[in-house]
Order: C-alpha cells, then structure tokens, then sequence
C-alpha cells in the first residue's frame, strides 16, 4: 500500500503527464459512430463491458443527485483521448485507471485525456463523479409525482450518466440507489443487495444480461413492488405508487399469462424477471426499458381506455423485450425492427383477445402507407428526428407502417415459415445487435429462397408495393393535414392500436415506443 507522500507524488506525475500530453493533442471536439439519424451518438474506439451507476436521491426531484459512473471497456484501437455521452450534469473529477484524468466538454461529449495512452486490446476503467439533473426537457429523467423515473430513448440516457449512448454498444448494469428511507428504489435486473445507514437506505440492482443505454430503468418513489411468479417460475415484480396498489392489481395480475402468449409466439421470455413500473407522470408514451416497462398511471385509471385498448399497450412493450431490448437495433434506422414487431403482437393479441380484426388494421395501414412513408420515409430509412424533440423520430410509419412490413411477408412465405423466422431470430440474435440486412438475410434462408428484392421495395421504397393475396388494396394518395405532416392525420403521432382517433378508447396523443 502506497504511503501518502508516494500517492500523492504519482499523482502528481500523473497530472503533469497528461498536462503534456494534452499540449500536444488538438482541441477537443465531439465524435460518433456515425449513425445517420444520430450522427453524435456513440463513440469510436472501445467496447464498454460493464457500467457501474451511484446515484444519491436527496428527496427533491427538482435538484441534482450526485452520482458516480464507473465504465469498464476495452480499447478497440490505441486511444490518447476517450469521448464519453454526456450533458445535463457537472462533472467534478475524473480518473482512469486510479489515475487523474484531465477532461472537457465539447458538444455534449466529455473528453478524457488518460495519464498514459490506452492501447488496442486493454482494459481501462473510468470513474466519473459528476451529478445528475433531473430538471429541463428533452428525457433522461422523468419527474414522477412521489420521486423520478428515466425515459432515455432514444438519445437521452447520456442526459443521466455518462456512457457509449448507443444500442450498438450493450453492457451489463450495476445499480447503487441511495434514497431517503420513506423511499423505495428499483432498477433493472435484480436486487443484489440493500443496507441501511442512519435515515437512508442503499439499493443494489444487477443485470444479468447486456443492455443499452436508452434501456436504463431507475424508479424512486413512494413505492410498492408487488411480487408474483411468471411461467417456469420467472420472477415477475411490479413498481406502483403503493397507494394505488389495489386498484392496479387487476391489471398487475394479467402479466404472467401474456407472457405465456408471448413465449407461445417466439419462444421463451429472454430476461431475468418482468415487470411494469408504474408512474404519477404525463409523459405521452409508454416505453420498454429492460425487465421494467414504464407506464403512465393513466393509463389504467383512465376510464375512457377499453380493456382491449391497455392490454395491447402492454403487450406492446412485453413484446419489446425480445424486439428492441433482447435483440436490439444495430442503428437507429433499424427502429422498425423494434416498433414493427411490438406492433405486430400486439395487433395479434387484439384480434385473440379483444375482436380486432389484424387484416382490417392491416388494411387500413395499407391505405394509409403511401402518405406515412412520403412523411417519415420508408419503414428501414426513416427520416431524421427533430432536434431537440425526444420522441419525433416515432413517427406512423414505424408502428403499423412497420408491422405491415411483416404482414405483407406473412403473405408471401406462409404462417408456418414466418413463424420459424420469428423464433429463429429472437434465439441467433438473443442479447445482442442486428440489423435490417440480418433480418432479410435469415428470411430467405427460411423461406428457402431470395427475399432481398421482396423486402427492399417494402422497407425502402417510397410508395407501398402491391400486397400479396390482397390484390385489390390501394393506398390514398399522401395528404397534407393541419399537422403540417403529409399522410398525418392532425395531432397524432402514433400508430400503435391504430384506428380512428374518433373511436372510442383510442387516445390520440399517446405513444407507445
């Protein structure tokens, strides 16, 4: 064990390496991995393998936790700096390897400059003590009325903690939750650990598979975590405010059996435990975070929401956990890949079990794809989001515009062959990346034919191509509504559950991403 005197020389050695170091690099400036829809995200030149988040919750949603971020990864090539995603926080110190780092920002990047290069092939860890603003727009924390909750897709978990802020890159999650103890903390994965320390009290959630950042699931409030067991003895635990907890319970206790359904479709649940967390927040969506789906309250103590209607919502995000979360989108162009297929099972679970006809939702996509696609582009070529604006990029085509996609290749190969397709890659690709090629690459090796030419013009063509077996379906012509979006229809952004807003238990402003 190094004395004082010898640790505080070493780092001071330390700093003044990187000091001259830092002289002789250019002026920081942000980098990606060059996604087209997010050209910022991410970072070149090492691997994470594994975050480590503390997060000190004082009991005031509107003021900064202090927390700490450790990364481990692996350098993919030699580095003299490492970019990390972050912004909305203040970053106090930095260390590389035990050693001081020098760093600063540019565009919302943080540059380290390590003590020593990193080179190709070593393992680096990087502690970041910074805090963590749960005030301002644009996602990453959402402010519940008991405490907070995160909604970091797409590009806002680098607005919490500092990371590689693309699915391209999963890692395993570890989570230190300190909270008043009034409070109840939940994370992804599941608990590990729990101590108790004068009126706070440290919670421990593991993972125990990869995941992305936009995944990251951290609820504090005046909670119950109701418990319950799924098939094959899965471990189902819910997040409510617990003075709800009765009136949710008969929505709480249909989970295990729409599991089963799921496991049914595409074979068994990929995780360690489910859930729904449950939020006293307005957010406009619903959203798949790994292992713990987040709700609005809303959306089961609304009235005006028919049955139907919810257990869709929530079978929307079950599904996710294979189609985005499981396998997740190796860029943010492969989106439909997520929102087609949750779309799909969904729209399958309404027909089983609500009466809701897929092949007249189908058909009423169809007339509506030419004008989704002249507004958002092609399902596997979406257009750009708005900056700025979290959820933009969620737009029609990706939803139903999407699980027609699917429809039309049901029609084309047969049930029997769509259906090993499914199972096929939710199991090749299970806790990992894929993308659209992979996706039509393994459906002609199905299907025992080339489908590259079939699905090309359905995924990137401008105009919707004829659908197998339904010769006599037409899409209208692209509109422009009140929106300002051609093929929109006013105020409404989402086409998950998909019928007229006019009808009744349709909520137009709603998303389910």
């Amino acid at each position: 064990m190094l004395s004082l005197s010898r640790r505080l020389r070493a780092a001071l050695l330390a700093a003044a390496s990187a000091t001259l170091v830092a002289a002789t690099l250019p002026p920081p400036e942000p980098l990606g991995i060059g996604d087209p829809l997010f050209p910022y995200l991410g970072n070149p030149g090492y691997d994470v393998l594994a975050y480590d988040l503390a997060f000190t919750y004082g009991g005031d949603h509107d003021k900064p936790l202090d927390a700490v971020t450790r990364i481990d990864a692996k350098a993919t090539r030699r580095l003299d700096r490492v970019n990390l995603d972050f912004t909305h926080g203040e970053v106090r110190s930095v260390e590389v390897d035990g050693a001081p780092a020098r760093f600063a920002t540019a565009g919302e990047d943080l540059v380290i400059t390590p003590a020593e290069e990193v080179d190709a092939g070593e393992r680096m860890r990087i502690t970041v003590r910074h805090t963590s603003d749960p005030s301002g727009e644009g996602g990453g924390w959402v402010r519940t009325a008991d405490g907070l909750a995160m909604a970091n897709q797409a590009d806002a978990g680098h607005r919490v903690f500092p990371g590689n802020d693309h699915p391209a890159d999963k890692a395993y999650f570890t989570f230190r939750i300190t909270v008043p103890q009034r409070l109840t903390a939940v994370a992804n994965g599941l608990p590990v650990g729990k101590t108790r320390q004068g009126d706070r009290t440290t919670y421990v959630y593991r993972t125990r598979h990869p995941m992305a950042t936009e995944l990251a699931q951290v609820s504090i409030g005046e909670s119950a975590v109701p418990r319950r067991e799924g098939p094959g003895g899965l471990p189902v635990r819910d997040v409510v405010p617990a003075a709800d907890r009765d009136v949710l319970e008969p929505w709480l206790r249909k989970t295990p059996d729409q599991i089963r359904w799921m496991e049914r479709q595409v074979g068994t649940y990929p995780f360690e435990t489910y859930g729904l967390l449950i939020a006293g927040a307005d957010t406009g969506f619903e959203l798949e975070t790994q292992t713990l789906s987040l709700f609005e309250r809303s959306l089961f103590t609304d009235t005006a929401f028919s049955e139907w209607y919810v257990d869709s919502v929530m079978v929307h995000e079950l599904a996710h956990q294979w189609f985005g979360d499981s396998v997740s989108p190796r860029t943010w162009s492969d989106l439909w890949l997520n929102e087609g297929h949750a779309t799909w099972y969904e729209a399958r679970y309404a027909q089983e079990h609500g009466g809701k006809k897929l092949e007249t939702r189908m058909r009423d996509a169809y007339r509506r794809s030419d004008g989704w696609r002249t507004a958002g582009g092609p399902p596997a070529a979406p257009k750009a989001p708005t900056p700025g604006d979290q959820i933009s990029l969620f737009r029609p085509i990706v939803y139903d515009g999407s699980a027609l996609v699917l429809y039309a290749l049901r029609q084309e190969i047969g049930e029997d062959a769509f259906g090993r397709l499914e199972r096929d890659w939710v199991r090749l690709h299970r806790d990992g990346t894929a993308t659209t090629a992979d996706f039509t690459a393994l459906a002609s090796e199905v299907a025992g034919r080339d489908l590259s030419v079939f699905l090309t013009a359905w995924l990137y063509g401008g105009k919707t191509p004829p659908m197998p077996g339904h010769a006599d379906w037409r899409s209208d012509p692209p509109t422009t509504g009140k929106s300002g979006e051609t093929g929109v229809t006013a105020g409404r952004n989402r086409a998950t559950i998909d019928e007229s807003a006019t009808r009744p238990g349709i909520n137009p402003g709603r998303h389910t991403l």
